[in-house]
């Protein structure tokens, strides 16, 4: 049994689909059929339904789904172990970056893996869309919330910011200024649009305090959001470093600065359920070492103001920010 033609039936199982398999693996779809029908006949074993639209495991291929998953780990693991930590490695990584406010960050990390391993090529995509990763054959995912399926993925926590309540010195004149989170939710905050289209109202300060926010105004940008309190327009939510320099100049006031900020977290995510290529592993053991010294994520917000939104790539540049989901009790 060759090690390629059980990565394909992986490949065939964790899309659901012999067209979207191959056009994954840049193979003909007859090619992935005959290879797979090889595989069958080797085994013995008929390995899925067949279904006009679809291919689902038959109960003896999701035995041999769960079983060779360890074969193709371990395969890896041994090159891994065999693979010198300064070798240099090839192939491509496909990595999927949620717009965020601190994408600099991550993006000259990125670089530096690339300029160390040059053989490797990488595609970053820049999407806010919860997306399934084995089926969109990404490697890894740097998401500002575990707000996709977690079911199926490893989430590794990589920094935080601190997350706190502005506004506009005009729009407090006009409208007073909140003493307490409960009066916040009295005023026209600037809300967030998830991926899936939900308002996010409900916001955190300090020890997980929970404001339910209403308002004439929503945005899924950092930047549009920030500009709407700039504008004196109402109350906006944002992580401290990308307002700090409006703050200094007296163009925002911090909301209850007596409370403790809330910890809003970016996270490193990967499949769990399929097997970590040499590239990949290789790739987050260097976001870990670089973005978690020590084993504690980097707070952002402590690493200096990040200079102006306006000078980012755009008046307004798509970044987006999404917050832990309050816990039920």
């Amino acid at each position: 049994m060759k090690t390629e033609d059980l990565a394909l039936f992986h490949r065939i199982a964790e899309t659901g689909s012999l067209i979207e398999a191959a056009d994954l693996l840049n193979l003909p779809k007859s090619t992935v059929s005959r290879r797979l029908q090889a595989l069958e006949d080797e085994l013995n074993i008929k390995l899925f339904h067949r279904q006009s639209r679809s291919m689902t495991l038959t109960s003896a291929g999701s035995h041999f789904y769960q079983r060779s998953q360890n074969i193709l780990a371990q395969l890896d693991e041994t090159l891994f172990e065999m693979t010198n930590d300064d070798a240099e490695i090839s192939g491509h990584l496909r990595i999927q970056m949620f717009p965020i406010h601190s994408m600099k960050i991550l993006m000259q990390a990125i670089f530096r893996f690339m300029d160390m391993h040059p053989k490797l090529t990488l595609e970053v995509i820049s999407s806010s869309e919860s997306v399934d990763m084995v089926k969109h054959n990404l490697d890894v995912a740097f998401v500002v919330e575990p707000a996709l399926d977690t079911l199926d993925l490893v989430v590794r926590p990589i920094f935080t910011t601190d997350l706190r309540f502005y506004a506009s010195p005009q729009y407090l004149a006009a409208h007073g200024t909140p003493k307490t989170p409960k009066e916040i939710e009295a005023h026209n905050v600037s809300m967030f649009r998830l991926s899936n289209g939900k308002i996010f109202n409900e916001l955190f300060i300090g020890s997980e305090q929970e404001v339910r926010v209403r308002g004439n105004f929503c945005s899924n940008s950092i930047e549009v959001a920030v500009e709407f309190g700039l504008q004196g327009r109402g109350i906006v939510y944002a992580p401290s470093e990308v307002v700090a320099e409006y703050v200094e100049t007296g163009e925002l006031v911090t909301l209850l600065p007596e409370i403790q900020p809330h910890q809003g977290e970016c996270f490193l995510a990967y499949p769990s359920r399929r097997y970590v290529s040499l590239a990949s592993r290789r790739f987050i053991d260097y976001i870990m070492q670089e973005l978690v010294p020590n084993g504690v994520p980097t707070n952002m917000s402590e690493q200096g103001p990040r200079r102006s939104c306006k000078a980012s790539t755009g008046a307004f540049s798509d970044d987006v920010l999404r917050f832990p989901v309050k816990k039920s009790s």
